[in-house]
C-alpha cells in the first residue's frame, strides 16, 4: 500500500488492487500504544442472503417485508434508492418498488456470526462483539506474530472471506472510538488505518455526527454553537462544552482530541433476549395479545436455553397506535428461562395494563441474568416441582425443533391462530 505523500483534504491514499486507505504521512516507528482493529460486516444480513442464494447478487436486496414493520438491512443496491436500516418498509417500497424484500433468518446470520467471531479469536485472544456483525480485537501484542496492522488486517478480511464468502470493512486506530469511524470511512470491503500521529488530522474535517453517541437532535445543538465538523469543537475550551453540553460536552472534547478507550472488553455478558412483533392490523384483543407473548416467550426462552442464560427480570413492551410506548417489568424471585414463566410473568404485566388505544406492537424480553443471592433451605422452596416439570417440557419441545423445525409441533393454545393464519411473523 503506498503511503500518502503531503496530507491532503481527504488525507487517503488508495490502493486501487487492495483498496486501503492509510492516514500516514511517512513511516511510523513502533509505538507502545495500543492498537485497535473494528471490524464491521458489509450490509451483513443482505450479504448473507445474496451469498446463500447467487440469483440475488446483484438485485437490491432489503430484509423486511413486513409492511408496518422497518428495514433490518439493505443491500447496497438498495441504498442507492436511498433505502436504509430502520427505514419503514413502505417508505422502502416506494423508493425501491422492485427490490427483492426478504422475512430474514436470525439463525444463518447468528451462525455466520460465530464463524466470524471464531476467525477474529485466530488473531488475537482479545475480541469483543459489538453486535452480530461487528467487533473490537485489540491486536497490540499480535503483531509479533502476523505483522503489522496492515498486513494482519488483510489477512483478517481474506480468512473471513474464505470462511463465509462476505465482504468486510475494517478500521484501525489507537483507541476504539477512530477505529469505529475509520472502518466506515471506506465502505464496502475497505481498509482504513489512522496512526496516533494522524488522528487528529483524521478526525478534523468529519461531521461532528460520525462521533459516535452524537444523534440528530445533538448535532443541532451543537450547529447552533457553530460547530459542524470535529475540528470546531476544538476551537472551544471544555468549561464552554460543559457549560452548554454537560458532562457529555467534556467527552466531546476528549474525542475531538482523539482521546478515549482502548480496553477491549472479552467478557461483556448478554443484558436481555427480546423478541417482539408489529401487527398486521392493530389490536386491543387480549387473547390475540396473550397469544402473541405465548409464541415470544417461546422464542426468547428457546435462545436463553440455547445460551445457557437464566434472568430474573421479565418485560413487555407496547407501543399503541398513537406510537406511544411504554415498557413494564416484574422482577422474579428465582431466575428463569422457562416459556411458561416468562408467559405468565408476562400476561400479568399485559392483564394490569389499562389499554386506551390499539396496540400496533407487542414484546417481551428477560434480563438481569445470573443467580441471585439466597439462604439455602431445609424444604424444597415452593413452586420447585412445577418448574422442574416445565423445564422438562422445553427440554423435550427443543429437542423436537431441533431436529424437525420449530413448526413441527406447538401449544394448543396457540393452533387456532396459526391454523387461522392470524398469526403471522416478521
Amino acid at each position: 500500500m503506498r503511503r500518502a505523500g503531503p496530507f491532503s483534504s481527504r488525507g487517503a491514499t488508495r490502493n486501487l488492487s487492495g483498496r486501503a486507505s492509510c492516514f500516514s504521512r511517512r513511516p511510523v516507528a513502533p509505538s507502545p500504544m495500543a492498537v485497535i482493529l473494528h471490524l464491521d460486516m458489509d450490509a451483513f444480513f443482505a450479504s448473507v442472503e445474496q451469498h446463500d442464494e447467487p440469483s440475488l447478487k446483484g438485485k437490491p436486496v432489503i430484509i423486511g417485508h413486513h409492511h408496518r414493520g422497518v428495514v433490518s438491512a439493505a443491500s447496497y443496491e438498495a441504498r442507492v434508492y436511498g433505502v436504509r436500516s430502520a427505514m419503514p418498509v413502505s417508505e422502502a417500497k416506494r423508493r425501491c418498488p422492485h427490490g427483492v424484500f426478504l422475512p430474514g433468518n436470525r439463525r444463518r446470520y447468528s451462525e455466520v456470526s460465530r464463524i466470524v467471531m471464531e476467525t477474529l479469536g485466530r488473531f488475537s485472544p482479545l475480541v469483543e462483539p459489538a453486535s452480530i456483525d461487528e467487533a473490537y480485537v485489540d491486536i497490540t501484542g499480535s503483531q509479533t506474530l502476523f505483522g503489522p496492522p496492515e498486513t494482519m488486517a488483510r489477512a483478517m478480511k481474506a480468512d473471513i472471506r474464505e470462511a463465509t464468502g462476505l465482504p468486510c470493512s475494517v478500521g484501525v486506530a489507537p483507541v476504539k472510538f477512530i477505529a469505529k469511524i475509520a472502518s466506515d470511512y471506506d465502505k464496502p470491503d475497505g481498509l482504513t488505518i489512522v496512526t496516533p500521529e494522524t488522528a487528529l488530522d483524521f478526525l478534523g474535517p468529519l461531521p461532528v455526527s460520525k462521533i459516535p453517541g452524537v444523534g440528530k437532535r445533538a448535532e443541532e445543538s451543537l450547529a447552533r454553537l457553530g460547530i459542524r465538523v470535529v475540528a470546531d469543537i476544538r476551537r472551544h475550551e471544555p468549561e464552554f462544552l460543559a457549560r452548554h453540553c454537560g458532562k457529555w460536552g467534556l467527552d466531546l472534547y476528549d474525542k475531538a482530541h482523539a482521546r478515549g478507550s482502548a480496553v477491549v472488553c472479552t467478557d461483556r455478558e448478554a443484558k436481555s433476549v427480546s423478541a417482539e412483533n408489529t401487527f398486521e392490523a392493530d389490536t386491543a384483543d387480549r387473547d390475540i395479545l396473550a397469544a402473541w407473548l405465548l409464541k415470544q416467550a417461546e422464542r426468547v426462552g428457546r435462545e436463553l436455553r440455547q445460551e445457557s442464560l437464566r434472568g430474573r427480570t421479565v418485560t413487555i413492551k407496547l407501543k399503541f397506535n398513537t406510537f406511544k410506548q411504554i415498557t413494564r417489568s416484574r422482577t422474579l424471585a428465582e431466575p428463569t428461562a422457562s416459556d411458561s414463566a416468562i408467559f405468565e410473568t408476562a400476561r400479568a404485566l399485559l392483564d394490569a395494563e389499562p389499554l386506551p388505544h390499539p396496540l400496533r406492537l407487542i414484546g417481551v424480553g428477560v434480563s438481569q441474568f445470573g443467580e441471585p443471592h439466597r439462604q439455602l433451605a431445609l424444604l424444597e422452596p415452593p413452586g420447585k416441582t412445577q418448574a422442574r416439570h416445565d423445564a422438562q417440557i422445553d427440554a423435550a419441545l427443543d429437542r423436537i425443533r431441533d431436529k424437525f423445525g420449530k413448526a413441527a409441533i406447538m401449544r394448543g393454545r396457540l393452533f387456532e391462530y396459526e391454523r387461522n393464519g392470524e398469526r403471522k411473523e416478521e
